[in-house]
C-alpha cells in the first residue's frame, strides 16, 4: 500500500505523538509526600562521588526523594569546577524545577548559581555555600563550631602541649574555611599548642598520605594531627604508620564508616562526626519546598565529637 508525503508526515507525527505520551507516562511518578512532588525534578550537583561522605549525601538524598515522590537527577563533577560548570549550565536548560549543589569550588560556583536565579530556578546549597550568588537555603553542619570541638579533643588527646600539624580542605570551599577557621580560634586557648605546618590535601585520602610524609621530614617532632576530613585523616595515619594513635594522635572531620572503624582500632583518636544522610534528606525536602518559595533560608545539622568511649554508639 501506497502513502502521499502528506501522510507519511502524518503517519510519523502520530507515532512520534504516542512515543512522547507513553514515555510520559512510564516515568510519571506519585506524590507520596505532604508537599506533593508529583512530576517534579529536581538535580543534585555533587561536588564528587569519590568521597563515601558524598554519597551518603547523595544515598539520603535518593531516599527522600523517593519518599517525596520527585525525580532525582545526580551529577558528579568529580572535583572539576569547570565540569560542574557545565552541570549546571545544563540543569537551566531543561526541565529541572531546583537545583541542590554541593560545590567544587564556593567561588567558582557563583556564575553558575547567577544563571540559575535568572532562569528562576530554586537553588539549595548544601555542605557548602556559593559565594556571590543566591540560594534559597543553605543546608550544612555547623563547620565552624566542629572546628572548635576538633580542637578540644586534639589538645586533650595530646596533653594540651605540643607541635601540630593541620592538613587543609580543598581551597575555596566553605567546609575547609569554616573548619579551619573554627579550629584555628579553639586552638588558641591552648598556648602550649603550636601548629608548625599547614598544607591543603584537597579532602583526599592518597594526597593527605605524600603531604603527610613531607611535613613529618620538616617537622618529625610533632605529636598530633588536624585533618579537616577523615579521608585526609586516614591519609595522615597511613603516613605515620605505627606512630599513628601513639606517639601521634590524629583528629578527624566527619565520622564517616572507615574514621570510625579507625578510631575503634586506636589509630584516629577523635573525629566530628555529620550527619551525611540527613544533610542530603533535607535538601531535598528544602529544594521541594522552594519551588513554592516556601524553604528555609538556613538550615543546621548538628556535630558531635566522637572518641574511643563513644564510638559503639556510631557504628551500631
Amino acid at each position: 500500500m501506497k502513502f502521499s508525503s502528506f501522510q507519511k508526515v502524518a503517519t510519523v507525527g502520530v507515532v512520534a505523538g504516542l512515543v512522547v505520551l507513553g514515555t510520559a507516562g512510564c516515568n510519571r511518578t506519585s506524590s507520596t509526600g505532604a508537599s506533593g512532588g508529583g512530576d517534579m525534578k529536581i538535580t543534585l550537583a555533587l561536588s564528587t562521588l569519590n568521597n563515601p561522605f558524598f554519597v551518603e549525601v547523595r544515598d539520603g538524598a535518593k531516599a527522600e526523594a523517593k519518599k517525596q515522590g520527585v525525580t532525582l537527577d545526580v551529577v558528579d563533577a568529580q572535583n572539576d569546577s569547570a565540569q560542574q560548570a557545565n552541570q549546571l549550565q545544563t540543569a537551566s536548560s531543561g526541565s529541572t524545577k531546583a537545583v541542590i549543589v554541593n560545590p567544587v569550588d564556593s567561588d567558582a560556583a557563583g556564575p553558575s548559581v547567577t544563571a540559575l536565579n535568572k532562569a528562576k530556578i530554586p537553588v539549595i546549597a548544601v555542605d557548602r555555600t556559593v559565594n556571590d550568588a543566591s540560594v534559597d537555603s543553605f543546608i550544612a553542619s555547623d563547620n565552624v563550631a566542629g572546628g572548635k570541638q576538633a580542637a578540644d579533643d586534639l589538645a586533650k588527646a595530646i596533653g594540651e602541649k605540643g607541635e601540630i600539624l593541620v592538613l587543609q580542605g580543598q581551597a575555596g570551599t566553605s567546609a575547609s574555611r569554616d573548619r579551619g577557621q573554627g579550629f584555628a580560634e579553639g586552638i588558641k586557648a591552648y598556648p602550649n599548642i603550636t601548629v608548625v605546618g599547614k598544607q591543603t590535601a584537597n579532602f583526599d585520602r592518597a594526597t593527605a598520605l605524600d603531604v603527610t610524609t613531607n611535613l613529618l621530614q620538616a617537622h618529625p617532632d610533632v605529636v598530633g594531627v588536624f585533618a579537616e576530613n577523615d579521608e585526609m585523616a586516614l591519609g595522615a595515619i597511613k603516613a605515620l604508620g605505627a606512630k599513628a594513635g601513639t606517639s601521634v594522635k590524629v583528629a578527624g572531620f566527619d565520622g564517616e564508616a572507615d574514621g570510625l572503624k579507625a578510631i575503634e582500632d586506636g589509630t584516629l583518636s577523635s573525629s566530628v562526626a555529620q550527619q551525611p544522610a540527613k544533610l542530603g534528606a533535607l535538601a531535598v525536602d528544602q529544594a521541594v519546598k522552594a519551588v513554592s518559595g516556601k524553604a528555609d533560608k538556613t538550615v543546621q545539622v548538628p556535630v558531635v565529637s566522637v572518641t574511643k568511649s563513644n564510638v559503639g554508639d556510631f557504628t551500631k
